[in-house]
């Protein structure tokens, strides 16, 4: 292989070609079954490799730092606070033990526990969310909603090409992956009415986001460089940020969003990590406005990543509506997370911070309905007939990604979330 980041590996553990979850990536994850109580697991194949058990059978000897129940936890935030080079080592461990040359693992008596089936198991939040940070970092993305309901020629607003622009959310209504999901009720004014109305909402939407998650506490007061952020940024999942437009649209002045966004945001429940990501590095969008030092970088923050969204009405065959790719952001992941602690904010073990809507420079790379229906105005057309303005009662919406290059796989599982009638 001519990238000198990919290392050829391959595993005793069958892998299909087309998995996610190969050698090169082993997510981190919580789960349990009818058997286990929750604890942390790391994915090849169909299977999940229990660490609890590996743990407790000496693999991790090495690592004397390890609690001795510290994978019998029901979320990854203590493991990840170990730091790096802790959880580097663990899946360095994990992956040496999976090679298809190493028979350690394979001939031991342990194996049959150690390895779960994954379709047997339920997947669980994987970490447990203290703050969540949203951010709206696609030019694409931005320019398309500023044409739509401000002026084309000013789409962007003048602050946007100098920072991250971004927003609190709300951590507690972050769910995982089949997770259902109710229509939110809320305020909603139309234009040509003079009163608002109060109702379920009649546009929800997705937003095709991925976030990243803090893997390093920092004290208040304190900044973190583009240089060091990704020593505190421990891997990433897909993120879809639900939203209700028409409540959004008369609530946004002048704070921004509120009911509109908080009643859910849905993960996918495996942690694909920064260094599994590695090979899949490259360069951003070029920016046109010189930003200002603490956001300049000094390497590539950008990955190729390609995601893909599905709608799946009741009874019918998922739909692909949307294909788009995470290199489009312009504001990377380096430059989102010196932003938010340039004034000293204060970070946690297991914050999350959304990369706002991606959406690429095509019309079928839009990462929400609002621009893929393009406010309403061009229905989507669904393949088993029917179309689609916004989301409806019943619809599934299923996001994807991976990245693939020279051979290897390395891919988030996916984001599944059905949308049930309003309380």
């Amino acid at each position: 292989m001519s990238n000198p980041n990919i290392t050829p590996m391959a595993s005793w553990v069958p892998v299909a070609k087309d998995s996610d979850f190969t050698i090169y990536n082993l997510p981190f994850g919580v789960f349990q079954n009818k058997r286990l109580s929750p604890r942390l697991g790391m994915a090849i194949g169909d299977k999940i490799v229990d660490l609890s058990v590996l743990h407790e059978e000496g693999f991790f000897s090495e690592l004397s730092q390890l609690p001795h129940d510290i994978f019998l936890r029901d979320a990854l935030n203590d493991f990840i606070g170990l730091g790096k080079p802790v959880t580097r080592k663990v899946r360095e461990i994990v992956q040496d033990l999976l090679k298809e040359e190493n028979e350690q693992l394979r001939e031991h008596t342990c194996r049959g526990k150690a390895m779960v089936n994954r379709n047997e198991a339920q997947m669980m939040l994987p970490v447990k969310v203290g703050d969540y940070t949203d951010f709206y970092s696609s030019m694409e993305h931005a320019t398309n909603v500023g044409t739509m309901f401000r002026d084309p020629n000013n789409a962007l607003l003048p602050n946007w090409k100098h920072l991250p622009v971004g927003y609190h959310g709300r951590a507690s209504s972050i769910i995982p992956s089949g997770v259902p999901i109710y229509r939110p009720k809320g305020q909603f004014k139309d234009p040509n009415k003079e009163q608002p109305e109060f109702g379920p909402s009649r546009r929800l939407d997705f937003e095709l986001e991925m976030a990243f998650i803090t893997g390093g506490p920092t004290k208040m007061g304190d900044s973190i460089s583009t240089e060091d952020a990704e020593d505190y940024i421990f891997g990433m999942v897909l993120f879809n940020d639900w939203s209700a437009r028409d409540i959004q649209a008369w609530e946004y002045v002048p704070l921004g969003p509120f009911l509109g966004k908080n009643f859910a945001s849905s993960i996918s429940p495996w942690v694909v990590t920064l260094e599994a990501l590695e090979p899949f590095r490259q360069a951003g969008p070029k920016q046109d406005s010189e930003v200002l030092p603490y956001l300049q970088c000094k390497k590539d923050h950008a990955f190729d990543i390609q995601l893909e969204v599905y709608i799946q009405p009741d009874g019918m065959k998922a739909s692909k509506v949307c294909t788009s790719n995470f290199k489009y952001m312009y504001w990377n992941i380096a430059q989102q997370l010196a932003h938010h602690t340039v004034n000293g904010c204060n970070i946690n073990v297991g914050d999350m911070m959304a990369s706002g809507t991606i959406s690429g420079p095509t019309e079928d790379s839009y990462g929400s309905m609002l621009e893929l229906a393009w406010k309403g105005t061009k229905p989507v057309k669904l393949e088993e007939g029917g179309e689609r303005k916004f989301i409806e009662d019943g619809d599934t919406v299923i996001m994807k990604g991976y990245a693939e290059k020279e051979g290897i796989r390395v891919g988030f599982g996916e984001v599944a979330s059905k949308v049930l009638p309003a309380k």
